[in-house]
């Protein structure tokens, strides 16, 4: 049966379908021979498909990875510069996992990382608002003004965030830990959100993700979902259950 070819890309475990979509318009996907077009459809059954002139086969047995990532890390399998990436902490495992969005080179945390195209396309996708709780220091002190402001959005690129939930944990001598959930996935949304009113940020570790929590987890350790992990996760993203 023929589907759109970002969703075989996703099933096959090579990526999530918006990267999937990056990947065919930097024209590294053939079908039988041709460079593919995004909106183009195959069948995985009947068709010869290559990624980087690699033959598509069997998708690979599913798994699900939850990473503490180390600051001074990339969020992806590899870096034009030579800066260490995720998949350099990956090495041992068979499966060809990917990350599940990011986080930036110099935040650090939970991220998820599997060979599932659409359980990440579901955790991605901006209308499934998936809350993501964030520890945040910050170089001076909050006002319950400023607190109040991160709450209601700020104006970022000339767009307003949406609302936000945000607690102030405690202050240490000039410094403030706040703890900040937000259900959008901008740009280092939460670094520009605290400049605009006058913090920078100086350490941030996101510590949740839909009520998924990395358990005790040093920088640079990973462990596998629990079975009950990833079915709660697929519930409440939609995406049905695990195979």
């Amino acid at each position: 049966m023929e589907q759109r070819l970002q969703k075989i890309i996703a099933e096959m475990g090579i990526a999530s379908r918006r990267k999937a979509e990056e990947i065919i318009i930097e024209g590294r996907v053939t079908v039988n021979g041709k460079i593919a077009e995004i909106g183009m459809k195959a069948d995985p059954l009947c068709d010869h498909i290559k990624v980087d002139g690699k033959l598509l086969t069997k998708p690979e047995k599913k798994v699900y990875y939850v990473f503490n990532k180390p600051r001074g890390v990339m969020t992806s399998m590899s870096d034009p510069q030579g800066r260490p990436t995720v998949k350099e902490f990956f090495s041992g495992i068979k499966q060809r996992v990917f990350p599940v969005g990011r986080l930036d080179y110099d935040s650090e945390g939970l991220l998820l990382l599997t060979n599932d195209g659409d359980f990440a396309y579901a955790i991605l996708h901006p209308s499934r608002k998936i809350p993501k709780t964030y520890i945040v220091k910050v170089k001076g002190v909050l006002e319950n003004e400023q607190l109040e402001q991160l709450r209601k959005g700020i104006k970022i690129d000339g767009k307003l965030t949406a609302p936000a939930k945000v607690k102030k944990l405690k202050r240490v001598e000039s410094n403030s830990w706040i703890e900040v959930t937000i259900r959008e996935g901008r740009k280092r949304q939460i670094r520009k959100m605290c400049e605009r009113v006058g913090h920078q940020v100086i350490r941030l570790m996101r510590i949740r993700i839909n009520g998924l929590e990395m358990g005790p987890l040093e920088p640079g350790s990973y462990r596998k979902m629990t079975e009950e992990e990833i079915h709660t996760m697929m519930k409440e993203t939609g995406t049905g259950v695990a195979a």
